[in-house]
């Protein structure tokens, strides 16, 4: 009779979940995997599948008025919020349903249910009050909205969970936040018709983004119509019928149809048997603390993705549950290399980036050299539209390494892809000179800037 029942009880069934899960299986485990929701985690269900799907949507806008400038005629078009839901909804099943039969193809299996840890080896499923034992426990809940501290009227305020499922199109939208989902969201709107206002805390939005990318991102959505107000908080929102009123920090107000606040996410630690099972907390973030191979502070509890608040991307989930099951199934250490990993916001304008900031450049290293340029599109010559694209490299002056790219424009998120893996195997700026151009695109910039913008040399203390 074998000592456990499974050799492996993953609880949560997003995206890293899912790949420990398979990937143990294939390694030969007995894998089971408890999700209480929808399997697929929020990427899938709420997070960035279906939040793509509505960036895409609301770019349809945009792609009408620039035809007039290519010679088309459009006859006016109209927008239903309600078909956009359902469609996204159709898609959204899919992907759930595709997701349990790879799961269930693997070898695993899946129990809808809210699991619990009850101590080093023995989990709790709460929808029938059975317990079972694992030879190891795998955390991968994932994080959720965090509205933070409570103001009055906190009742009123949505989050992005709610936002895909809004009734109505709102016609005034009051959105908290400076970061990816509130940026995105923001352009999400905006693109449908939307009259949106941006509120932040800091002096500019997209905090630990360089510093460059900040300015000309606000810079666009401002063209866009969007208000972005910063050096403020939301202070208290009340309601009047269907209609709210945002009260600010700095004593002024906003009339809204709605009100989403999107200021950032907390590990989903809660209630999951923590504290009992001998499971420590990272103090400096709220996560589970783990080493390089995900492990908790129980030898046989490990955590990957969000919950440990390390590197909240996807990708980065499903790569730190391969590796964990490589590493206890699959007789091999793996250990993920968390440094430069690139990142897109799917903003309007987009941006994606990969390496160090010209800030972070310049305090580790003593030369640095940048390279930027900004220019119009190709396209908005035609559209007639007011945008430009940014293109910056950072590059250490004394070795020619490049530690950073960072794009603003259509397709950075597809363009970095690319190039991180340049940056990810060293890359001089020497060799992306002596790449030839594809012309013409955006992204040849990257490879014919040949003089510096700016050289930065940090003189040694006396």
């Amino acid at each position: 009779m074998a000592e456990f029942d499974v050799d492996l009880f993953v609880i949560g069934g997003g995206s890293g979940g899912v790949r420990a899960a398979r990937i143990a299986a294939g390694h030969g485990a007995r894998v089971m995997v408890a999700e209480e929701y929808r399997m697929g985690g929020t990427c899938v269900i709420r997070g960035c599948v279906p939040k793509k799907l509505f960036v895409i949507g609301s770019h349809v806008r945009q792609e009408i008025e620039d035809a007039a400038g290519f010679g088309w005629t459009v006859p006016p078009a109209s927008f239903d919020w309600p078909t956009l839901i359902a469609n996204k909804d159709k898609e959204i099943a899919r992907l759930e349903a595709a997701y349990t039969t790879n799961v269930e193809k693997s070898g695993a299996r899946i129990v809808k249910s809210r699991a619990v840890i009850e101590d080093a080896h023995t989990i709790r499923l709460l929808e029938n009050d059975n317990t079972l034992t694992a030879k190891y426990i795998l955390i991968a809940t994932g994080g959720a909205p965090n509205h933070g501290a409570p103001i009055p009227g906190i009742e009123h305020v949505i989050s992005s969970n709610e936002a895909f499922h809004l009734k109505k199109l709102p016609k005034r939208i009051v959105i908290q936040g400076g970061g990816y989902i509130a940026l995105e969201f923001a352009g999400i709107f905006a693109g449908f018709g939307s009259d949106v206002t941006v509120i932040y805390r800091g002096d500019n939005i997209l905090r630990g983004f360089d510093d460059d990318v900040r300015a000309h991102v606000r810079g666009e959505m401002e063209k866009q119509g969007i208000t972005i107000l910063t050096g403020c908080t939301v202070s208290k929102v009340d309601r009047h019928g269907d209609e709210f009123t945002t009260h600010l920090s700095n004593g002024s107000s906003v009339a809204s149809d709605q009100v989403m606040f999107a200021i950032g996410r907390h590990p989903a630690v809660a209630n999951l048997g923590l504290e009992k099972a001998g499971v420590a907390i990272n103090p400096k973030n709220g996560g589970i603390a783990v080493d390089g191979f995900s492990k908790s502070s129980v030898d046989s509890i490990y955590a990957i993705g969000d919950v440990t608040h390390r590197f909240n991307l996807t990708p980065v989930a499903i790569r730190e549950g391969h590796a964990f099951a490589d590493t206890v199934f699959g007789k091999r250490e793996v250990r993920v290399d968390h440094a430069n990993i690139p990142t897109a916001v799917f903003s309007q304008p987009e941006v994606g980036t990969v390496g160090l900031t010209e800030t972070e450049a310049r305090a580790q290293f003593s030369h640095v050299d940048i390279y930027k340029t900004t220019f119009r599109p190709i396209k908005a010559t035609m559209s007639g539209r007011d945008t430009r694209v940014l293109m910056k490299l950072v590059v250490d002056g004394t070795s020619d390494r490049v530690l950073g790219c960072h794009i603003v424009g259509d397709a950075a998120a597809e363009i970095i892809q690319a190039v991180a893996i340049a940056v990810k195997m060293k890359a001089t700026k020497a060799d992306f000179d002596t790449t030839m151009a594809l012309h013409p695109t955006a992204a040849e910039e990257l490879v014919t800037m040949r003089t510096p913008t700016a050289r930065h040399v940090r003189q040694a203390a006396e």
